[in-house]
């Protein structure tokens, strides 16, 4: 007769990527994460695969958390140009923020510290970042046909400046203690889209 799991795998999964955002994929041993989930080796294993597997699990978690967020910030009725300002807006508070100044995001962090050598880690970056620049290139176009974006100023262009800027917003907030910086930039940015 098979054994029933003895561990709930979605707290599991979701205290996995809680450590690997603090820690990061190489700072995280198999050791460590027993250790944190709980959870005796054999049972990780069996449920998740190895550690790179379940670092890719974490990661399709967080943007599956991230994700719907965005679309919802980015697709309400009415104005788009104030949507894509706050959520602008938000990144650079979220960067600038002392208690996520640590952590960072898990997709840039993940950029950072993976993506070049690690192909299943890089496409998973590039998926979470085409899905940011498609929602805030549909939110500009959006504004552009309701007169709020000047007809001079193409909206994949500007999505891609934002979606740069956010993803270095996070880096430079990660590693600075200077909030301004972070805040700065961004509204410097914003200037582009009046």
């Amino acid at each position: 007769m098979a054994r029933t799991k003895e561990f709930d795998p979605d707290a599991a999964l979701q205290s996995a990527l809680e450590l690997f955002w603090r820690r990061g994929y190489e700072a995280t041993s198999m050791a460590d994460l027993v250790e944190h989930l709980g959870v005796g080796r054999a049972s990780i294993y069996a449920t998740f695969g190895n550690k790179h597997e379940l670092y890719l699990k974490a990661l399709d978690r967080y943007r599956e958390t991230r994700d719907p967020q965005l679309l919802r910030e980015l697709s309400q009725p009415g104005p788009a140009l104030p949507a894509v300002r706050t959520v602008v807006r938000r990144f650079a508070a979220e960067a600038a923020a002392e208690e996520r100044r640590l952590t960072g995001c898990f997709v840039t962090n993940t950029a950072a510290e993976l993506a070049p050598h690690d192909t299943a880690a890089a496409r998973r970056v590039e998926h979470s970042w085409d899905h940011i620049e498609t929602l805030l290139h549909s939110a500009l176009v959006r504004a552009q046909a309701q007169g709020e974006l000047p007809e001079d100023r193409d909206p994949r262009t500007l999505a891609r400046m934002l979606l740069v800027l956010m993803q270095g917003l996070r880096v430079v907030g990660k590693a600075s203690t200077e909030p301004s910086r972070v805040r700065d930039a961004a509204e410097q940015a914003l200037t582009l889209l009046d």
